[in-house]
């Protein structure tokens, strides 16, 4: 109870506290972006430096017309052999990648695999040769030896590698791409040159191929 005399004071009221103020958000920082990065086969959205405008463009259409002409060709040698079109893709790749590395034409390589394997990366003559480009191991160790041995002849990416090399020391060796071609198929004395004359008529339909594409990429 309240005494007389005593002042009256009211109850504190229960007011709730405002909540604390965010802190202020700190200033953005710029940071350096990452310069983009070029990707084979994608094209580029940031405009070309001065100057380089018409080599940028060069460059972009000979990829549009390298991978229609790889695909094109890889169709041709998945119905024409039964193989299945990933497959052929694969092949056609390595091929023009091995054809790149050694100077050669990239059909010359897909021509020999035609006659010596059907594009059976499997394969295996009675004489030991392995896979696509039926290399035979004993004739060729010091090739193998930086890619694990023999037995990586059945990696297509390792046996298509070797075959193009030893097709191209042949080719330099001999200066001649039939001669080339008549040693690797193993009939180097043989007078007729059927095995070059295989080689050769398998690349020209590939070449009529190629050309196709080409054509097609140029008009597109």
């Amino acid at each position: 109870q309240r005494r007389r005399g005593d002042s009256w004071q009211p109850a504190p009221a229960n007011r709730p506290q405002p909540a604390p103020a965010d802190p202020p958000a700190p200033a953005p920082v710029d940071r350096p972006q990452p310069a983009p990065v070029d990707r084979p086969g994608t094209a580029q959205e940031a405009l070309p430096a001065p100057g380089r405008t018409e080599a940028r463009v060069h460059v972009s259409v000979a990829e549009v017309v390298l991978n229609r002409e790889q695909q094109v060709v890889a169709e041709f040698i998945a119905k024409r052999y039964r193989v299945a079109e990933d497959a052929a893709g694969e092949f056609v790749a390595l091929a023009y990648r091995a054809g790149a590395q050694f100077s050669i034409d990239p059909l010359l390589i897909l021509a020999v695999m035609a006659i010596e394997s059907s594009y059976n990366p499997v394969a295996q003559s009675v004489m030991g040769a392995r896979g696509l480009m039926q290399v035979i191991p004993k004739y060729h160790p010091e090739k193998l030896e930086p890619h694990g041995g023999e037995q990586a002849l059945l990696e297509p990416t390792v046996n298509i590698l070797v075959g193009a090399q030893i097709l191209r020391e042949y080719q330099r060796r001999l200066g001649d791409t039939e001669a080339a071609l008549q040693m690797y198929g193993g009939a180097f004395d043989e007078p007729t040159s059927q095995y070059a004359n295989k080689v050769f008529a398998e690349k020209a339909r590939l070449e009529a191929l190629r050309l196709k594409a080409r054509k097609s990429g140029q008009s597109a």
